[in-house]
């Protein structure tokens, strides 16, 4: 009877043990979430995202940091919120697993469990960018943080991630033909091994805008954003495709399973359309900007697979919730937003937005003044006289 019981308590182990993490760290609510990026000096304060973002029922949003500001806004809203631990970090936290259990306790642990904080994005696109140096102290810092929650006794609360640009690939057409480039897989290999145990998924910033910009003579605009078109067949799945967005998806998959991680789930991060650019940026427009993300809401929201992964609901983080006024670079990069920076919507895909009672009042703008805390005060009583 002893050595039954054993055996049977062995096989109990053996169900729970490699599956816990997965089915008890899950950092995502259903499939539709948002970035909610704060490079700008005229966006409503965090007490109004908030407002704002349950107004849209939007339950999942990741932020680039850990503002402590946010942190306490989003307390009792019920949004699941994945935390920054920016670039800048990485190197000192690789080699010091104190200072990681320093970070988590002064920018987690204090807002637990008021605010829903499900996950820490450790770095973002790092692999693959122009700072090889990053490349090598990544997987020490992930593991140092994934580590820290470990001795705070977080680890079944909260994800450990990463998510990756599209440069991460050598090849992503046709979408079996994803493979990730030999420079990165020294890298990429030990993340994914480290994630694969932990019950992460792979995340990657997938932006058809960027594809199409990059060569819009060759690429269908109508199958970058969802609308009618031929698609693409790809001749070694026999899978047909008409939407760049799932051929992305796939091509990670692709990649994932000749790295031999074909069982890791794909999460899409970042992924929209900008609504202006500069002459160069074709297609950045308000239509294409209200075409793709309206599509993909709705795509999303369907909660259906990928040709290759049909069971396996997809699930993304829209960029961005707001237009961010401040951000470097191309013009693209300061109009992405979803909404205006007086909460009304930048163009309609489906959400009410926070709109002025008269058409010629002005912008509620809200800048960093001496009547910031005036200005703030009125956003938010307008935002919740007018959501009830």
């Amino acid at each position: 009877m002893g050595f039954f019981s054993f055996f049977l308590w062995l096989f109990i182990l053996l169900l729970i043990v490699p599956l816990s993490n997965v089915l008890v760290v899950r950092a995502f609510t259903g499939t539709y979430g948002v970035n909610y990026g704060r490079i700008a000096d005229n966006i409503p304060p965090p007490e109004s995202v908030v407002t704002l973002l349950k107004a849209a029922k939007i339950k999942n949003t990741r932020i680039y940091d850990a503002d402590h500001e946010v942190l306490r806004a989003f307390k009792g809203s019920g949004i699941e919120i994945i935390v920054g631990l920016g670039n800048e970090y990485l190197r000192d936290i690789s080699v010091n697993p104190d200072r990681a259990v320093d970070w988590v306790k002064e920018n987690v642990e204090p807002f637990l469990p008021g605010t829903h904080i499900s996950g820490i994005a450790v770095g973002n696109e790092v692999l693959g960018s122009v700072d090889p140096e990053l490349w090598e102290v990544l997987v020490p810092a992930v593991k140092n943080v994934y580590n820290a929650l470990d001795r705070l006794h977080l680890t079944d609360k909260i994800e450990v991630s990463s998510p990756h640009s599209e440069a991460v690939f050598a090849n992503t057409f046709p979408p079996s033909a994803g493979v990730f480039k030999e420079s990165v897989l020294p890298y990429m290999r030990p993340l994914l091994q480290f994630f694969s145990q932990i019950g992460t998924p792979f995340y990657i910033n997938a932006y058809p805008f960027l594809a199409y910009i990059s060569d819009p003579e060759h690429i269908d605009l109508n199958y970058a954003i969802f609308l009618s078109n031929p698609g693409i067949y790809d001749a070694k799945t026999k899978l047909h495709y008409d939407n760049m967005f799932d051929a992305m998806v796939d091509a990670s998959y692709a990649a994932l399973e000749k790295a031999g991680f074909g069982k890791m789930e794909v999460i899409v991060s970042e992924t929209g359309w900008a609504s202006r650019g500069d002459e160069n940026e074709a297609g950045a427009t308000v239509k294409n900007a209200r075409t793709y993300n309206r599509n993909l809401r709705k795509r999303l929201l369907k909660k259906k697979g990928t040709p290759y992964r049909p069971k396996v609901p997809v699930k993304a983080y829209i960029f961005a919730l707001f237009n961010e006024n401040l951000k470097p670079g191309p013009t693209s990069e300061r109009n992405f937003g979803l909404f205006k920076a007086d909460g009304s919507t930048a163009y309609d895909i489906g959400f009410t937005g926070v709109k002025s009672s008269s058409a010629t009042s002005s912008h509620l703008s809200i800048k960093v003044c001496g009547l910031q805390g005036l200005a703030q005060m009125a956003f938010a009583a307008l935002v919740f006289v007018l959501i009830l």
